[in-house]
């Protein structure tokens, strides 16, 4: 071949999701695949349990969905099962999963949901490996037994959590060993998550925001485990202090077409005469970096359930100061005591005012540990982690 060295093509590596919708779990792995599938020699596919999904009061359809056109844009294969998550399983649905999961040589389960479709159909020789992107595991009914189930089964070989706080409620809730529960933090793409003085300034202008008036940004979906109420009364006071802030939320379920955030908004927000012209509810986004660029503050006031929360790792990387509840792993990834508050809305919004004094001096800490929020660690331990799955060999376990 006249010195030409040629890559023999590496393990052919199928991901299930549950659906496409918006979420930080879903692009975060949909990053993990357009990575691995540009930089490795493994081949990567997708499947999706669903093509259309309703929640958070907002109904999504996969096809326009921003991870599934990603993924598509990348040339990753991606199939879409032409069923709800309410509807029935049909022999043609686990027949096209079957044939999926046949000619892979290792599968990805995107958090342990998809685990009770794999049951049904019964392992065809591939390993499995759980990514894991909560922490609590009692809050996820009937996947928490299938997954369980299959470890003992041999058919999962490990689940890989994205945070030490998920590695400890796992092993404690299951019992699964440690060694099949390895930590592989969250990172994000620090090319496309960066600071942009262009898009500071585009934001808050569109925002209305005067000078340097300070904007607060919530990045989640509108779920119990987010406590959009103890968000919403922080904001209510931090307005007493500083009544030229802007409050932005933005995810699923954040928009006017939600009645149930509408009322929230009502009752909370009632003393904020600034409120109609400060608060804004920007719904599923596609422009993260430019939001976030946009902030001063990226709040988290989760109640529950967070491991590794993307939008403080995003925010931090586009240089706004993360402000967090302590759930998860969020004290960690913002390594300042300053910047955890309690679970009242007073703290919060004292620990806001404090950090929006002090952004200059956070944003220098920021700055020197931004390296470390890369994703290409995570994507090279994913990398080695298919590889020896992949040396293992079919399974023979049935299910």
């Amino acid at each position: 071949m006249g010195g030409e060295t040629l890559l023999e093509d590496g393990p052919r590596v199928l991901s299930i999701y549950e659906g496409f919708f918006s979420g930080g779990a879903r692009a975060l792995h949909t990053s993990l695949v357009r990575g691995l599938e540009a930089t490795t020699g493994q081949q990567h596919s997708v499947v999706s349990l669903t093509h259309r999904s309703r929640r958070e009061a907002t109904q999504q359809m996969a096809r326009v969905d921003a991870s599934y056109r990603r993924l598509r844009a990348a040339g990753v294969p991606v199939t879409l099962l032409r069923r709800t998550s309410e509807q029935p399983w049909r022999a043609r649905n686990l027949s096209t999963l079957t044939r999926l999961v046949s000619v892979a040589d290792v599968v990805l389960a995107l958090k342990e949901q998809p685990l009770a479709a794999l049951a049904r159909i019964g392992t065809v020789g591939a390993p499995v490996i759980t990514c894991l992107h909560r922490s609590d595991p009692e809050h996820q009914g009937p996947a928490l037994e299938h997954l369980v189930s299959l470890v003992d089964l041999g058919v999962v070989t490990q689940a890989v959590c994205c945070a030490h706080s998920t590695q400890a409620a796992y092993h404690a809730a299951t019992g699964i060993p440690l060694a099949q529960l390895p930590v592989v933090p969250n990172g994000v793409d620090l090319h496309r998550f960066r600071p942009s003085a262009r898009d500071r300034a585009e934001v808050r202008r569109g925002l209305g925001v005067d000078g340097e008036a300070p904007v607060v940004l919530l990045s989640a979906r509108f779920d119990p485990m987010k406590d959009v109420p103890l968000f919403l009364r922080s904001a209510a006071i931090f307005a007493r202090t500083r009544p030229d802030a802007h409050v932005v939320l933005c995810g699923a379920g954040m928009s006017i077409a939600n009645p149930a955030l509408t009322t929230m908004l009502a009752e909370t927000l009632h003393g904020w005469d600034a409120a109609d012209s400060r608060v804004h509810l920007l719904g599923i986004r596609e422009d993260m970096p430019r939001l976030y660029n946009g902030a001063d503050v990226v709040a988290l006031s989760s109640a529950y359930g967070e491991a590794a929360p993307l939008a403080l790792l995003e925010g931090m990387a586009c240089g706004a100061v993360p402000v967090t509840t302590d759930v998860g792993d969020a004290a960690r990834i913002v390594a300042d005591s300053r910047l955890v508050a309690a679970r009242d809305p007073r703290a919060i919004a004292e620990a806001w005012t404090a950090a929006f004094e002090q952004r200059e001096e956070h944003a220098e800490r920021i700055q020197r540990r931004r390296q470390g929020l890369s994703d290409e660690r995570c994507f090279d331990a994913y990398a080695a982690l298919i590889a020896g799955h992949a040396e293992t060999g079919p399974l023979s376990v049935a299910v």
